[in-house]
Formats: C-alpha cells, structure tokens, sequence
C-alpha cells in the first residue's frame, strides 16, 4: 500500500502541490469513483488510478541494501574507478536506484540505493541525523578520554567541527563509532584527530538496520516493514 500523492508523483503526473491540485479538482479516480484525499492509501497492483481518464502506472519503489566490498566508490558513473552501480544486479541497475549517502572507495559494509528522490533526501538531510554505526580496526588504543572527547564533539585538524558521536573501544586497536552525519571521510578524520589512524572500515547499521548475513558484495530489497522503519 502507498499514498495515492506519491504514486500520482511516481507516474510522473506532476509535483506534490501540481498533484494536490489535480486531487482537489476532481481529476483522479480510484477504482472509477473520484478521490481527493491525497494521503488515500493505495494498491498500484490491485486498483486502477486514472488522471483526466487515462489510466496510470506508477513506478515501483524500491529501497536496496548492498554490502559494499572496498575497491569500488559511491557514483552512479566514474571515468577512473569502478562504481557501486556495477554490483547491483541487472534487474535493479533499469529501475533508476541512486546510492543514499556514500562509502568512500576503502570502506565496506553497508550501504542503501533507492528510487524515491524524498526518501533519500530525508535520510541524507542533516536534520535527520540517521545513526550510522561503523567497526573500526586503527593503531593504538582508544582511550576514556577518546570517549569523552567523541561524546563531546570533536574539532578535527582542520577546524571542522563534528557533532557528538560514541566511541566504544572493543580492545587494542578495534572500536564501534556511531555518528549522526555524513562528513567526507568523517570516521577517518575523527580517528585521526585523536592520534588513531583507521586501517578498516566497515560500516554494520544505519538507523534501525543492519548489514545480517548479508554477504559482502550480495544486494537484497528491503522489506515493506524495513522502509517503514527508515521513515520513521
């Protein structure tokens, strides 16, 4: 089930307030009768939606998760590099996913495409503050006082200023870093500024979700209660 705005957005029939207006006038019906409820719950493949009588299609949302392997960058295109879109699977690679967010080329782990332009501004807004988690191999031990410093927000070397994050030393040399932004290699850098230089990098969750036993390299779609739980 979807929104009857979204699916009218989706078939390219215009923009939030264009589709507003079409609802408001009369134009669309569900199933042969007039709706003007915008946030009218739907089943693209189970009713028809026609706008000024012709009949809509929509366009299937989709959200993926890819556990990234290192060695590829987040882009749609590179002219040097190989990019992520090249492991997605052929029947994916036709639907128009964009990556949410990015990995940079060394990383690993978890990262999400999708198709729906206003779920993937949501999540990489830094409004949202999404919780990413990330396992860490570096040099040296982390220390109370690397803890501390993350929980306060760190000011990286070059005078950039991180929000709070949590530092969980696992051992000599192994940590979980959990931070609410996307700065360009952010986990690194704070590492760094503490004297701790990062050899890998996963990143394991993202908000409510988690990599599982997905194989590294392996794509899957998320489930209808998986989205749910982004969006919230």
């Amino acid at each position: 089930m979807e929104r009857l705005d979204k699916f009218l957005c989706d078939s390219g029939a215009g923009t939030r307030s264009q589709v507003k207006a079409m609802l408001k006038a009369g134009r669309v019906t569900v199933d042969g009768k007039v709706e003007r409820d915008n946030g009218r719950k739907i089943d693209p493949n189970a009713q028809t939606i026609t706008l000024d009588g012709e009949v809509l299609g929509g366009k299937r949302r989709i959200v993926a998760m890819l556990n990234k392997p290192a060695g590829f960058v987040t882009a749609t295109e590179d002219a040097n590099d190989r990019t992520v879109m090249e492991l997605l699977p052929a029947d994916l690679r036709k639907m128009d996913l964009k990556p949410i967010g990015r990995l940079d080329k060394a990383t690993e782990g978890l990262l999400l495409f999708t198709n729906d332009g206003d779920l993937l501004h949501r999540l990489i807004s830094p409004k949202k503050e999404v919780p990413k988690v990330y396992y860490a191999r570096h040099e040296g031990a982390a220390t109370e006082g690397d803890v501390a410093a993350f929980a306060e927000g760190l000011t990286l070397r070059d005078g950039l200023h991180c929000l709070p994050a949590k530092l969980e030393p696992l051992g000599a040399g192994e940590s979980l870093i959990t931070v609410c932004e996307g700065k360009y290699h952010q986990v690194r850098r704070m590492m760094a500024s503490r004297n701790m230089t990062v050899t890998y990098l996963e990143r394991r969750q993202e908000g409510a979700l988690s990599l599982g036993n997905l194989p590294r390299g392996e794509v899957r779609e998320l489930t209808a209660e998986e989205i749910l739980a982004l969006e919230n």
